[in-house]
């Protein structure tokens, strides 16, 4: 089994309804299992400011997947939730990135491992390293606009239906 981790993020619309569909769409996949999830994370938006802020969390899962084809499932969980890629760094309904896989390193034209800019984003590497303290490279950095939104007793807790 491999095992990735997945930055999530939402800005339009209904965040937490959309984090929490993503995750169970995830979740519906025969060949992933959702093994956590972070808490959730209130920050401003980066590149392109002129937008609400996002809710940020990351997911760590078990897939057999390749990188190659996890990317593809979660592009389409995007198209299935409504992303649209108009501006660079804009709003977005749902957004997944792929930011560890095993130890691995890769550089294709569709993906590289690990993500290029997650060392430069405190809204990737808190929630990241609250999931796995342990993982070697990483500091966790200073806040930088993040703020603790929300946190869940369980996997459960955050998915199910109210």
């Amino acid at each position: 089994m491999n095992d990735s981790y997945l930055s999530l993020g939402s800005n339009m619309g209904d965040r937490l309804g959309m984090l929490k569909q993503a995750v169970r769409l995830l979740m519906e996949h025969h060949a992933i299992e959702v093994a956590g999830i972070s808490s959730l994370y209130e920050t401003e938006p980066v590149g392109f400011t002129e937008q609400p802020p996002f809710l940020n969390m990351v997911v760590r899962i078990k897939t057999d997947l390749p990188a190659l084809t996890l990317l593809g499932i979660c592009q389409e969980i995007e198209r299935r939730l409504d992303r649209k890629r108009i501006i660079h760094w804009g709003p977005r309904t749902i957004d997944l990135d792929i930011l560890l896989y095993n130890q691995e390193n890769m550089e294709t034209e569709q993906l590289v491992i690990p993500h290029p800019r997650m060392h430069e984003r405190a809204f990737v590497l808190i929630p990241l390293l609250e999931l796995n303290p342990e993982l070697k490279g990483f500091e966790k950095p200073k806040d930088q606009g993040v703020r603790l939104w929300k946190t869940y007793d369980s996997l459960d807790a955050f998915v199910r239906k109210n």
